[in-house]
């Protein structure tokens, strides 16, 4: 029913930046407010999974076990709504069914953080922090389901080295279509993949900037209001569809 709204969509690359600065506000966000802890990017949530052992910080090991079970979870949900054969599209429309669902999730956190106020309590945290990883487990799924080469809105490490390689053959090409696809250059894909890494870094500092600024509502929001957006708009541009 979406796409007969007489309205403007976005570009598939900028939802795809919206969803990554939204997945930086949401590390912020757990990083500082629910006890130094990622629920986005999970390499570096194994890390501090690993230090909070060494250093016998139990409590701080449950965080990241809990961070990492929520987005497990949050991943194989969003594979069961998004992973189907059906015909291959720029923004599949079972994609945008499992941002809706993130959203939802989204708004389950939000709901709870706003009730238990600023300082909640130890199983509220962990609750919280289920959520949070869920709905990045749910939006990881749904990302990679679009098949852009390097592209992850939850984690870097493979999108800075996929960037550094088509560096190297960019520079090398001299500015062809990259990888005999006619229609994406490879200054194109440089330019995302260099857009992804700068977003994700403001995304962080947004969110790191509303809670320092004593605005928890406001920055538990933001990413629900992000993932919204693109949601919506995918639903105009190419559908939605459950399976």
């Amino acid at each position: 029913m979406f796409r007969n709204l007489p309205s403007r969509t976005l570009p598939r690359d900028t939802m795809l930046l919206i969803l990554t600065w939204a997945a930086g506000a949401v590390d912020a966000l757990s990083y500082l407010g629910l006890g130094r802890v990622f629920t986005a990017m999970m390499t570096g949530n194994t890390v501090l999974l690993g230090l909070s052992l060494a250093e016998g910080e139990l409590l701080a090991a449950l965080r990241s076990i809990l961070a990492l079970a929520g987005f497990a979870v949050g991943v194989t949900l969003g594979a069961l709504v998004v992973e189907h054969d059906t015909v291959e599209s720029d923004w599949p429309p079972e994609v945008t069914a499992g941002l809706w669902l993130e959203a939802f999730v989204l708004a389950l956190f939000c709901g709870l953080w706003i009730l238990n106020g600023p300082a909640p309590g130890t199983h509220s945290v962990r609750a919280l922090i289920v959520l949070l990883g869920m709905s990045m487990g749910l939006q990881a799924a749904s990302v990679r389901r679009l098949g852009v080469p390097g592209i992850a809105t939850t984690y870097l490490t493979g999108t800075i080295t996929t960037l550094f390689v088509d560096v190297v053959g960019w520079r090398r090409a001299g500015g062809a279509p990259a990888q005999g696809n006619e229609e994406v250059t490879w200054e194109k894909r440089v330019g995302l993949l260099a857009a992804v890494f700068v977003v994700y870094a403001f995304g962080a500092f947004s969110g790191g900037l509303l809670l320092q600024a004593r605005h928890p509502v406001v920055a538990s929001a933001a990413p629900l209001a992000a993932v919204l957006i693109v949601a919506a708009s995918a639903a105009r541009r190419y559908g939605v569809r459950w399976r």
